[in-house]
C-alpha cells in the first residue's frame, strides 16, 4: 500500500508538442504538486503547499519511483 494518496492527475500539452503529467498528492498530511515529462517521466518540478505558500519539495527517490509507477499504470 502506498504511503501517499494521489488526488488528481492532469496531462498537459505544452509548447512544441511536449506533454507533461502533473500529479497532486497527499503525503504525511501535506499537499504536493509534482510535474514530470510524459515521455520518460523525468522530474520537471516538485512543490509542497505549506501555510498558503508553494515551496520546493524534496522527496525521496523511493517515493518518487513509486509515484512514477502509479503514473505509468494510469496513462
Amino acid at each position: 500500500m502506498n504511503s501517499y494518496e494521489m488526488t488528481n492527475m492532469i496531462i498537459d500539452e505544452e509548447a512544441y508538442g511536449e506533454e507533461h503529467v502533473t500529479v497532486e498528492l497527499l503525503f504525511e498530511q501535506q499537499n504536493y504538486i509534482i510535474t514530470f515529462q510524459k515521455s520518460d517521466l523525468e522530474l520537471m518540478n516538485a512543490w509542497v503547499l505549506e501555510d498558503g505558500k508553494t515551496l520546493p519539495a524534496n522527496l525521496s527517490k523511493g517515493l518518487m519511483d513509486s509515484i512514477k509507477e502509479d503514473i505509468k499504470k494510469k496513462i
